[in-house]
């Protein structure tokens, strides 16, 4: 990767390409209606505060550990740093799953919000198409580029999302504050393992900040600081706005509104608040909102198959970087192909683009990215434990509690996914039980290379030996 652009990125930077991904508008008008009304309703923002405090808490070890482990790769990295290449390959499972999911996701939103939000007489596919084959040309371009549009995108959607906090309580006072919404009764009322699932699957790409280390300034230090600044970010808005969402509707008929209105309620509640002029400029900037999602979720995906292409899980080309612009350019191109497929078949089979492309692909990119997480959680405890490190809260206690809060969100999303999918269809219900066998094959396949083919082992999870200089830093 050439070194003008290895390191163009600052912290700064970094935290919008990371919040863009988890797409604050996007949320409030596409997942949350759906968490309230077919997940835990009243319960929701106490669902998004038990997310962010288990984040947080794995924030602390994962950015201890970012201090010392400085290569690009994410999740993957770390867990083949501190569980060894066998694990490291079932994390590249589930890193493969819930990133090209995300993007299928937020493709089907570009072709929905375009065709039923804006109203452009067009099929759904068409726009999504349209959308994948820009994100296609800005991934093939300079990260820097992509950075800069981000930030402006995002900003917006900041603005945006405070001037609709304060119309509400401006106008309810009080009122606007509904403190059952945290209580445990109404958060694990109804399908509280939908709310969970989108809760966390709301701060998806928060860990992306790694995948950005071998283009930031200063990794050591950049790495740590945006990941938790992503975390606050995407916390305090998605847990506040959805809390404003429940006052200006009313506890009381709060699911049966978001279950009638879904990807109408944010804009309808708006346009009551602010006036229909506000109203449709909010509809516009849901529609930048997704693409920055989708743009941002496509710069983290093909950061993941470079990394899988240089160390042989996935064909080598994938590993190649761009002469000119140290884009994974290849990368890019493989996952925006796959992308248009899934978009085609979803098409052909006359499925819906929010209820089904949107929701299931949702429910298995949080999936993914749960099992990464606590794949992780554990890896940053052996690793620390390996090196005796002296500091227990940060890589004992703070990731070992993640990893828990991690777990029961797991197993609530196994336990409502027929719920989340709309279908009792058996394919459709086995998606989750795929993706962990996959994982798990990957693993067997690679610990059988260890004795089959022990060079293309040694390739596999390359960052093992590529952080030993750093060797004895702990802090």
């Amino acid at each position: 990767m050439p070194e003008t652009s290895k390191r163009s990125l600052s912290t700064a930077k970094i935290v919008f390409l990371v919040v863009a991904a988890a797409a604050p508008l996007v949320a409030m008008a596409g997942t949350v209606p759906l968490s309230i009304g077919i997940g835990n309703g009243v319960g929701v923002p106490g669902t998004y505060l038990i997310a962010t405090v288990t984040l947080l808490l794995f924030a602390v070890g994962y950015a201890a550990m970012a201090r010392i482990v400085t290569r690009g790769g994410g999740f993957y990295t770390y867990v083949a740093e501190g569980l060894g290449r066998p694990a490291a390959a079932a994390g590249a499972v589930f890193a493969m799953v819930a990133y090209n999911a995300l993007v299928a996701a937020l493709a089907g939103g570009v072709g929905y919000f375009l065709t039923s939000g804006l109203g452009l007489p067009l099929p759904w596919w068409v726009c999504s198409l349209a959308g994948v084959a820009l994100m296609a040309f800005l991934g093939y371009r300079r990260i820097d580029l992509s950075a800069r549009l981000l930030m402006v995108l995002i900003i917006a959607e900041i603005v945006v999302l405070s001037v609709f906090d304060i119309a509400v309580m401006i106008e309810l006072g009080g009122r606007a504050f509904t403190w059952s919404s945290f209580s445990p009764h109404e958060i694990f009322s109804g399908a509280p393992g939908v709310a969970l699932m989108f809760a966390f699957g709301s701060f998806f790409g928060f860990e992306a900040a790694a995948l950005y280390a071998e283009e930031s300034k200063d990794p050591a230090r950049t790495v740590p600081r945006a990941t938790y600044a992503a975390v606050l970010v995407i916390g305090g808005f998605y847990l506040f706005t959805s809390w404003m969402m429940i006052g200006a509707i009313g506890a009381d008929r709060a699911r049966e509104q978001a279950a009638d209105h879904s990807g109408e309620l944010f804009l309808d509640l708006s346009a009551d608040k602010l006036g229909d002029i506000a109203s449709a400029l909010f509809g516009l900037m849901v529609i930048t909102s997704v693409f920055a999602s989708l743009l941002s979720a496509h710069n983290a995906t093909s950061r993941y198959l470079l990394t899988m292409g240089r160390d042989g899980l996935l064909p080598s080309a994938l590993g190649r970087t761009h002469p000119t612009y140290g884009s994974p350019y290849v990368a890019s191109r493989a996952q925006a192909v796959l992308i248009a497929v899934v978009v085609a078949v979803f098409a052909v089979l006359g499925l819906d683009p929010y209820r089904q492309l949107v929701s299931v692909m949702s429910g298995l990119s949080t999936l993914g990215i749960i099992l990464l997480q606590t794949l992780a959680s554990v890896a940053i405890v052996v690793f620390f434990r390996r090196r005796r490190d002296p500091r227990v809260f940060a890589t004992i206690v703070a990731p070992v509690l993640a990893c828990v809060g991690m777990a029961l969100a797991t197993y609530f999303l196994f336990a409502n996914f027929d719920v989340l999918a709309d279908s009792h269809n058996p394919v459709m219900l086995s998606m989750p039980w795929v993706v962990l066998a996959l994982g798990v094959i990957a693993a067997l396949y690679v610990a059988r290379l260890a004795r089959t083919s022990p060079e293309r082992y040694r390739r596999l999870g390359n960052a093992i030996d590529s952080s030993t200089s750093l060797e004895g830093v702990t802090q």
